[in-house]
C-alpha cells in the first residue's frame, strides 16, 4: 500500500518518540497528533518512569492535544501511533472523536484495532474512527524486537 508524503513525515516523528521511549528503558512506542498538518501532541510510553499503567503514548499525546486546543473534543484530528492501540488507548481515541488513527505495526497481544479486537468496527459505537495499517511497519518492528531482546537478556 501506498501512503501519503504527510503520513510517512507524521509517523516518522513518532518513530522518533518511540526510540526516545527505548532510550529511557520503556516500552518503544510514540505518538504525535495532527490537524491542519500540524502536531498538537506528542507521547511516547512512560509507564515506568512515572508508575502509571495508563501513561501510554497515546494518552499522553492525546492529553497533550486537548491541552494545545483546550477542548477534549478532537474533531478533524489523526493519531499516528507506532503500534496497534490497546483497548485503553482505542477507547479513549473514540471518547476524543479522533478522525483516523494510523498505526505502523499490530499488537497480537493487546491490539483493538484489528488484532484481538476491532472496536473501530463496533457498529454499536456513535462514533466512527478510520484505521490506516503498515506505515513505517518494519522499523516500528525492529524497535520492539530490540527492547525485547535486550529485556530477556537482563
Amino acid at each position: 500500500m501506498l501512503f501519503s508524503e504527510k503520513s510517512y513525515k507524521f509517523m516518522f516523528e513518532a518513530l522518533k518518540l518511540a526510540e526516545i521511549a527505548a532510550n529511557e528503558d520503556e516500552v518503544p512506542i510514540g505518538a504525535v497528533v495532527v490537524k491542519d498538518g500540524k502536531i498538537i501532541g506528542k507521547g511516547y510510553n512512560q509507564v515506568e518512569k512515572l508508575k502509571d499503567a495508563t501513561a501510554h503514548a497515546e494518552i499522553i499525546a492525546l492529553t497533550a492535544a486537548s491541552n494545545n486546543l483546550q477542548s477534549k473534543v478532537l474533531e478533524d484530528c489523526d493519531l499516528y501511533v507506532t503500534v496497534e492501540p490497546c483497548l485503553m488507548c482505542t477507547g479513549a481515541s473514540f471518547l476524543s472523536k479522533i478522525k483516523n488513527i494510523y498505526f505502523s505495526t499490530y499488537e497480537p497481544k493487546t491490539g483493538a484495532c484489528g488484532s484481538i479486537y476491532n472496536i473501530p468496527d463496533e457498529n454499536k459505537l456513535n462514533h466512527k474512527i478510520s484505521i490506516i495499517s503498515g506505515i513505517y511497519e518494519n522499523e516500528s518492528k525492529l524497535l520492539l524486537q530490540n527492547y525485547f531482546s535486550s529485556k530477556r537478556k537482563q
